[in-house]
């Protein structure tokens, strides 16, 4: 154990795993594909203790740390079965393997189950194997708790996303319906391309892709209702129109085929001044909830662990990453919201905050994804700080 800066961390290995996969072919990998396992570890470059930790705020009873640092560029997480979480990238290209083998909610090995791929941002795990979504292409890894440190060779499950990178990186869930939910983002800040602005499913093979919703910027972040069932989801409202329009949104989509505005109209009632035209609000789903202007809500899960008190069951939490181009910064936070019995949205608050000083103009990190882990602790990844924190509770 080493003690840096007053916090205790374990040194961090890395079992560095090479996949080459450009001449990987619709379901199937060559074998030159296959990733080369290097003999000696490579140890991961460890960033700093930033102080948010000692500066985020949280309601009383709540806690925060570090569950792992290093992890470059981490984004959308996934746990699977023996306890090994899997974190996606963007700009490192990069899908990570993190192990906590005692069990003291710190991890002690972080395994690269593949490098340069391009954006693998979303990924999911299901019964064994892991999904990673890299733009255009969807991997599959078999087996692949049992084979950290020799990961197996992909398989290619479907290519047929478009290959667009702006909006293009994915986030990836498997809906009670057991197939397999892709958004694909506009292209542009504004415009109106046929298949594109809209979340997907298909089949976990890769099959019969269809459209799930429409008018739906970028999402970068969805989850199912615990009791209702419902897909509700995170947009990223469009830039340029102000520093305080449109708002960012948190949907509801109980059915396929609704439609949620973009590019025509924005957050509750923001015509678009190009695309608008002779077109009314009133014609699309409007969003549950207004988040605030360029929050870039990203990832989302319902609390559905029983560590934190009984009044956050079934809450939505959403990593807010925070503006790029607002004059005065917002987000870099997470927020909670708050539902009825019958499943409808009640409140909203900031939960947790400090990545943004106070003054607005220092950073300290960036929340991409949440995930609630099976000790009722919820996860955020920080893409910035190359980070992993674990919030707790405890009376």
């Amino acid at each position: 154990m080493q003690y840096t800066n007053g916090i205790f961390t374990k040194s961090v290995t890395l079992t560095c795993i090479l996949c080459v996969l450009f001449s990987c072919t619709k379901n199937d990998v060559t074998s030159s594909s296959k990733p080369e396992v290097k003999s000696e570890p490579v140890n991961l470059k460890t960033v700093e203790p930033i102080k948010s930790i000692e500066f985020i705020d949280l309601p009383n009873g709540f806690s925060i740390q570090v569950f792992a640092e290093g992890v470059k560029n981490a984004r959308q997480m996934a746990l699977g079965e023996k306890g090994t979480l899997f974190v996606g990238s963007r700009s490192a290209g990069n899908v990570y393997a993190l192990v906590d083998a005692d069990k003291d909610n710190v991890v002690e090995h972080i395994h690269l189950i593949a490098s340069e791929l391009k954006m693998p941002s979303g990924l999911v795990f299901h019964k064994g194997s892991l999904y990673v979504a890299a733009v255009d292409t969807i991997f599959r890894f078999d087996d692949i708790e049992n084979n950290l440190e020799s990961p197996p060779s992909p398989i290619v499950i479907t290519d047929a996303f478009p290959s667009d990178e702006h909006h293009g990186w994915k986030y990836l869930g498997i809906g009670p319906d057991n197939k397999m939910y892709v958004p694909v983002g506009a292209p542009c800040n504004i415009c109106d391309e046929p298949g594109y602005a809209e979340i997907k499913r298909m089949n976990l093979d890769g099959s019969e892709i269809e459209t799930f919703s429409k008018g739906v910027r970028n999402s970068v972040g969805f989850d199912w209702h615990p009791k209702t069932k419902d897909l509700w989801f995170t947009d990223n409202g469009r830039d340029w129109l102000g520093n305080d329009s449109p708002d960012c949104e948190l949907n509801h989509a109980p059915e396929s085929g609704m439609h949620f505005g973009y590019p025509y109209c924005h957050a509750n009632d923001v015509l678009d001044p190009e695309f608008g035209g002779d077109k009314s609000c009133a014609d699309f789903v409007k969003p549950q909830v207004e988040l605030g202007p360029h929050v870039a809500p990203l990832g989302m899960k319902f609390y559905t662990g029983n560590m934190f008190p009984v009044e956050y069951k079934n809450n939505a939490f959403i990593a807010e990453h925070g503006s790029w181009n607002r004059d005065e910064k917002i987000g870099y936070r997470i927020k909670r919201v708050e539902f009825d019995e019958q499943g409808n949205v009640s409140k909203q608050s900031v939960f947790a905050k400090g990545w943004l000083s106070d003054n607005k103009k220092e950073v300290l990190g960036r929340p991409n994804d949440v995930l609630i882990m099976p000790d009722g602790s919820m996860l955020v990844s920080d893409d910035s700080a190359n980070k992993i924190y674990r919030i707790s509770y405890s009376e």
